[in-house]
């Protein structure tokens, strides 16, 4: 076990008995003193203790006596600075946006990791906020600079973070996959007056469009075949904080003209409902696609485009700094680093992680430092590094002289748009086969089909008239009522 990690003493308030047992192996594994309370009264009368050196606490939402939302008031008058971490099985919204609004540091749902808890205490404590005054921890632009790394580029953006992040106005991050743009999300948020209010993310290319849209405003209970009760939506919950809206790029063009609205007005209405909420968001989006070359396409909107493009944050890829990588690989390597299996960096290593184009940018690095950590073998590290790249020197000689042998010169970047075409046909006919396939095992049963799948009814129904397959099902199975509705549904997306 390590030693005490800078005396820092946590009190754990969990009923409990089999998760109290866990969190205090995980805390006295992470390097904390540990004490434990049963129940509310208890928490509270530890903190109320003469001799009490709690530097943060970890509370159970539902306790027996009094819940965790009422203690974590009643800490709140005791010591209005010390971090209350809630920790809980019901992790809604509603119970989240209450947490946070009551004053909790952050929200843990259960079960909780050994890395979540390694975060969310580090964060708190770094920031300052323990009973007792806690050790100085690095300034944020310290912490800034070790993450984000020394190149020209990395400390343009890290000079403006300042600056941008008490600004208002929204922001627009673009970067490659992997390249860091919801930490520098975070990081504005952090450095802004909204900081001790809550960020909140959405991946917009993670969900059906329908499922984006009620994350995002809710909806009333009714609104639609099973909204069984009301539920909160990010902007509501969010109101006074944060909200990323990752991967903005793939956010259908309906839900594009609404997301305008609440941005121009500051006001909404939740899907079936009448009443018009106002809220105050600060909207921060990312994306990897090319957005101007959306907005020639029809496919984003160039109003929303604008509106969002107020300040806008590049991102480097990782190939273009290379004089990062190394330093952001140690640093890595301490983030991750696990008791007793300590492990640093060969020059042979060194040199393949320099030598290599990084496709998954920082988080591909991450990976591998994680993957180094467990190893513990650079030699293996950097053999697996060296073969990826000969390889791809192979392949591109390979090409090159395919090319050279067909008397064409080696392709373009403008050369290679057909292909993407050929690739988007490709992919329309997979899709197209194996729905046909799906139906065709089902009887041409849409529902059936869709569990077969494993996808979303309506999405379904959406695939199958954005590739034109509605007027084949309709000469098999005539849809019922609730299917049409449906259809007209995924139609008007």
């Amino acid at each position: 076990m390590q030693s005490q990690r800078n005396g820092y003493t946590i009190l754990v308030g969990e009923d409990e008995l089999e998760v109290r047992a866990y969190l205090e192996m995980a805390l006295k594994c992470l390097g904390y003193s540990v004490e434990l309370a049963e129940d509310g009264e208890e928490v509270l009368s530890h903190l109320r203790s003469s001799r009490s050196t709690v530097s943060a606490v970890l509370l159970d939402l539902m306790m027996p006596q009094r819940d965790g939302m009422d203690v974590l008031r009643e800490i709140r008058h005791i010591a209005p600075n010390l971090p209350v971490i809630i920790v809980s099985g019901a992790g809604s919204t509603l119970n989240i946006v209450t947490a946070m609004k009551s004053g909790a540091t952050d929200f843990l749902c259960k079960p909780v990791t050994h890395d979540e808890l390694r975060r969310s205490l580090s964060k708190a404590l770094e920031h300052k906020l323990s009973f007792e005054p806690a050790p100085s921890v690095p300034a944020p632009s310290a912490r800034t600079k070790a993450f984000f790394g020394a190149s020209p580029r990395m400390q343009e953006i890290q000079s403006l973070i300042g600056h941008v992040g008490w600004s208002e106005a929204p922001i627009l991050i673009q970067g490659e996959t992997g390249s860091g743009k919801e930490i520098l999300a975070r990081e504005l948020h952090a450095n802004s007056p909204r900081a001790g209010k809550v960020f909140l993310k959405l991946n917009c290319a993670a969900l059906p469009s329908e499922l984006v849209e009620s994350e995002l405003f809710g909806y009333e209970r009714g609104a639609f075949t099973g909204a069984f009760q009301k539920k909160i939506g990010m902007f509501e919950a969010a109101d006074g904080g944060t909200i990323l809206l990752d991967e903005i790029g793939d956010m259908d063009v309906r839900l594009q003209a609404k997301l305008l609205q609440v941005l121009q007005d500051r006001e909404f209405q939740r899907i079936g409902g009448k009443e018009v909420i106002k809220v105050d968001v600060r909207v921060m989006a990312a994306t990897h696609r090319d957005l101007e070359k959306a907005m020639v396409d029809r496919s984003f909107r160039e109003d929303l485009y604008y509106r969002l493009n107020v300040i806008n944050l590049v991102l480097p890829p990782l190939r273009e700094r290379k004089e990062d990588i190394v330093p952001l690989a140690e640093y890595l390597l301490r983030k991750h680093a696990v008791a007793g299996r300590s492990v640093s960096l060969t020059m042979d290593l060194k040199h393949a992680m320099m030598a290599y184009q990084w496709p998954g940018n920082v988080r591909e690095l991450e990976n591998v430092m994680r993957k180094l950590i467990v190893l513990r073998s650079p030699e293996l590290i950097a053999k697996e590094l060296h073969a990826k790249v000969s390889r791809k020197l192979h392949l591109s000689a390979a090409s090159s002289a395919e090319a050279a042998e067909a008397g064409q010169s080696a392709p373009t970047p403008i050369d290679r748009t057909p292909i993407l075409e050929q690739v988007i046909k490709a992919k329309q006919l997979a899709e197209t086969e194996a729905i046909l396939a799906a139906l065709n095992s089902t009887r041409w049963n849409r529902k059936q089909a869709a569990a077969l799948l494993k996808i979303d009814y309506k999405a379904l129904l959406y695939k199958m008239k954005k590739l034109g397959l509605e007027d084949n099902v309709l000469a098999f199975a005539p849809p019922s009522n609730e299917e049409q509705h449906a259809m007209s549904t995924a139609g008007g997306n």
